[in-house]
């Protein structure tokens, strides 16, 4: 069943915001335990939700493994109880220092990082001997998006040099291959598999190596889920926006995390202010690509300044100052990243606020 979207208390919740349906979410955690075939088979990236009561509604699923992308996020799953962490960046000056601190906070959590940099390895190791404590990692691989890590032909020499440091431990491999981004299912099958020949010709040769390997991101969630030696990565699926679901029709996700705006002005006829600027929806993408409304038909987004958004609408007598607009983000990870709250809406009413406290740069640690 299609969600209605509805909130019978709207009146009461300020604008812009952020709006999270509960059940939907649910569902969505429930798909994609359900298109990897298990929850161990998950770690979930929690840059898209950046809270602390996502992540543990995903634990009450069975979710024990997720990535994130800063330490602060790190930290977060640190507060929520996550057993194990993986930063997916090489971390770089006081980040290094910042892990141990976490390490040392939460030891109940395992928390990993990646490494493609033999100098950094030998950093890491030098401070980790100092402090008593062991580092896991996971290698970088380059598999043909050249944004970061290691090639193929690397691999083996940073696999022995990290044999060769006591205090840090190689716990598998990191494959993002967020350049497979192809419409159709079978197209981005072939590239992804395509990509991997090489990676997986290595890990064949080389059966010593721990075989771990945490594959893809949100596109490519449904071609690594029918590799069962792979760890996948969605992390949007948890909330969807329309740049995905238009784009990858194979994953039935549904719309989890909404913004809400009000028309604050009707300053000429055939156009509505409303209060969302580009500090309250992600902005990074062309101005039809931001927001899509689900409560207003004939409308073209023209502008927007810092705290305005302009709109040409056809039906504007209809329209009155204060009507409230409910918009799905093109890219939602971004848009949850400018709110330090959401409101939660279950059962068409909303219940609870939760904190988003993962877009912080800094927690405590």
């Amino acid at each position: 069943m299609k969600p209605t979207y509805k909130i019978n208390n709207i009146q009461d919740l300020d604008s812009p915001s952020l709006i999270i349906y509960k059940e939907v979410m649910q569902s969505n955690i429930s798909k994609m335990t359900e298109i990897a075939g298990s929850a161990d088979r998950l770690m979930p990236h929690v840059k898209t939700n950046k809270s602390v009561n996502v992540v543990q509604a995903m634990i009450a699923t069975g979710i024990n493994k997720y990535k994130c992308s800063t330490i602060a996020e790190a930290e977060m799953l640190g507060m929520a109880g996550a057993e194990n962490v993986l930063i997916a960046h090489q971390l770089v000056g006081p980040k290094v220092n910042r892990l141990l601190s976490l390490i040392e906070k939460y030891p109940d959590t395992n928390f990993a990082s990646l490494v493609d940099d033999f100098q950094l390895i030998s950093k890491m190791q030098a401070l980790f001997s100092e402090s008593g404590k062991t580092a896991r990692v996971y290698i970088d691989v380059n598999n043909g998006m050249n944004r970061s890590g290691a090639e193929v032909f690397k691999l083996s020499q940073l696999a022995i040099h990290i044999g060769d440091c006591k205090n840090i431990t190689l716990e598998g491999w990191h494959v993002y291959d967020g350049h497979h981004r192809e419409e159709a299912f079978i197209d981005r099958k072939i590239g992804i598999e395509n990509d991997f020949e090489s990676f997986d010709k290595f890990l064949k040769e080389n059966p010593g190596l721990p075989q771990k390997v945490i594959a893809g991101g949100s596109p490519a969630f449904t071609v690594h889920a029918q590799n069962e030696a792979h760890i996948c990565s969605p992390g949007t699926s948890v909330f969807w926006d329309w740049g995905y679901g238009d784009r990858f029709q194979e994953q039935t996700f549904e719309y989890a995390a909404l913004v809400l705006t009000r028309v604050i002005s009707k300053p000429t006829e055939g156009i509505v202010a409303i209060d969302l600027g580009h500090k309250a929806i992600s902005a990074e993408n062309p101005i039809e690509k931001r927001v899509r409304f689900l409560n207003l038909e004939g409308y073209e987004l023209l502008s927007q300044s810092e705290e305005h958004g302009v709109l040409r609408v056809d039906n504007w007598e209809e329209i009155s100052v204060g009507d409230e607009l409910l918009g799905v983000p093109y890219h939602v990870c971004p848009t949850v990243n400018l709110y330090d709250e959401a409101y939660i809406v279950s059962e068409n009413q909303q219940v609870d606020i939760w904190e988003i406290i993962g877009r912080k740069r800094r927690i405590n640690c």
